[in-house]
């Protein structure tokens, strides 16, 4: 039994949009734990948990979206005083709001697509003018391309931010940026082999992400040399930095056909099921799921 640790809590599920995929990713990561001797175990943060964490040394975060990545689940863990895994409070809280996220960036001269805050009462037709055809209407506070929609023309648009509306949060319409699909998993200060994502869907929407295990595609090593490789990384480790981000994490972006990038969103507390991301770039960098599970946890010490 390994004892530098303590006991550990892995916080999975919750009440989130993403809850599925965050009992996925929870119960991986508590068998990685368990793999290495480690004193470990899950709580499903849907049910009373709050007085069962104080039996625990050092929590693992495995929640994703609201709940989980929004800095609450972590302002909690601080005010107990339990070290926890990945961003902090302010962190966590910036991340997860697409709109605030690519405000900072803007401000920082990152490239971010060009969005505008909207609600089914907006004026479409200035929207349109502002950004132009296609869109990506989503809702700020989900991940997982939950609630997203890609929209051609006006007369989509509407039934967009309805969809969108429905997760009780703010909406934005992006303009989209055709082009290749990157992410970029961020560990201790390091980042890893990029990936590139293809799919024959209109965008990497849920489905492709986590249902279409023939026709998504995970190209890493990317294709790129190693110096435009080494160009992007660190711009995504400068949009990382930028919302407070800490840990671990990723970060998602388009280079359009110019081969310029352009920022999509951070993710502070990414997926480690078996299509996630993030186990796919340190497979590529030679770490294991084990190992990795375990570098994210000695963050944490």
């Amino acid at each position: 039994m390994q004892t530098k640790f303590g006991k550990v809590a892995v916080l999975m599920g919750g009440k989130s949009a993403e809850r599925k995929i965050s009992l996925l990713s929870g119960q991986a990561v508590l068998q990685a734990l368990l793999n290495q001797s480690i004193d470990a175990e899950g709580i499903d943060t849907k049910n009373d948990f709050v007085m069962n964490l104080a039996k625990f040394d050092r929590v693992f975060i495995a929640l994703h979206g609201r709940g989980g990545e929004d800095g609450t689940i972590q302002g909690l863990l601080e005010f107990m005083e339990i070290p926890y895994t990945g961003s902090g409070v302010l962190g966590s809280s910036l991340a997860l709001d697409k709109y605030r996220t690519k405000q900072i960036w803007q401000s920082l001269d990152l490239p971010t697509p060009k969005s505008r805050i909207v609600n089914i009462n907006s004026d479409f037709t200035e929207l349109v003018n502002q950004l132009g055809f296609p869109l990506m209407v989503k809702p700020i506070l989900e991940g997982s391309s939950i609630g997203m929609t890609k929209v051609n023309q006006m007369d989509e648009l509407a039934n967009a931010v309805t969809i969108a509306t429905k997760y009780n949060c703010p909406v934005i319409a992006e303009s989209y940026i055709t082009g290749n699909e990157y992410t970029v998993a961020i560990l201790n200060n390091s980042v890893l082999p990029m990936i590139r994502l293809e799919t024959s869907r209109d965008f990497y929407d849920f489905n492709a992400k986590y249902s279409d295990d023939s026709e998504t595609k995970y190209i890493c090593p990317c294709g790129l040399s190693d110096s435009q490789e080494k160009a992007l990384q660190n711009i995504m480790m400068q949009a990382f930095l930028a919302v407070g981000a800490s840990g671990w994490g990723r970060v998602d972006f388009i280079c359009d056909e110019l081969g310029q990038p352009w920022l999509l969103e951070v993710n502070t507390v990414p997926g480690m099921t078996s299509h996630s991301l993030v186990p796919m770039a340190a497979k590529q960098a030679g770490i294991n799921f084990d190992k990795l599970v375990l570098n994210i946890l000695a963050l944490t010490i």
